[in-house]
């Protein structure tokens, strides 16, 4: 178990970030969601977008969608385009980002 009292390891980089769930004072509860990064083009935060299943009664079939999520990034996390991150809620940071990374594995 890790500092922040999740179920992921603590990132071996320091930072001074008071965002950062590790070494700042962000509280993480609620959700633990795991996606891809499709964004990190944005100064201190990225777009993780989550793929689900939808049933669709009318059909009795499923339809593949997307959802995606903007995450705050601390600095002691390295994140890039096209890597599985996962995010925990927060409270709101801004005005779209109730998210906090705070895992990173690269793709393969």
């Amino acid at each position: 178990m890790s500092a922040a009292g999740l179920e992921v390891a603590a990132p071996k980089k320091k930072c001074e970030d008071v965002r950062c769930p590790f070494h700042g004072g962000i509280k993480v509860r609620g959700r633990l969601l795991s996606g891809k990064a499709v964004s990190t083009a944005g100064k201190g935060f990225a777009v993780v977008e989550m793929e689900y299943l939808h049933m669709v009664p009318k059909f009795n079939r499923g339809e593949r969608r997307r959802s995606r999520v903007s995450a705050h990034v601390p600095p002691c996390i390295a994140v890039n385009d096209g890597d599985t991150v996962t995010i925990g809620e927060c409270r709101p940071l801004s005005k779209t980002i109730s998210f906090v990374v705070v895992e990173s594995r690269r793709s393969a």
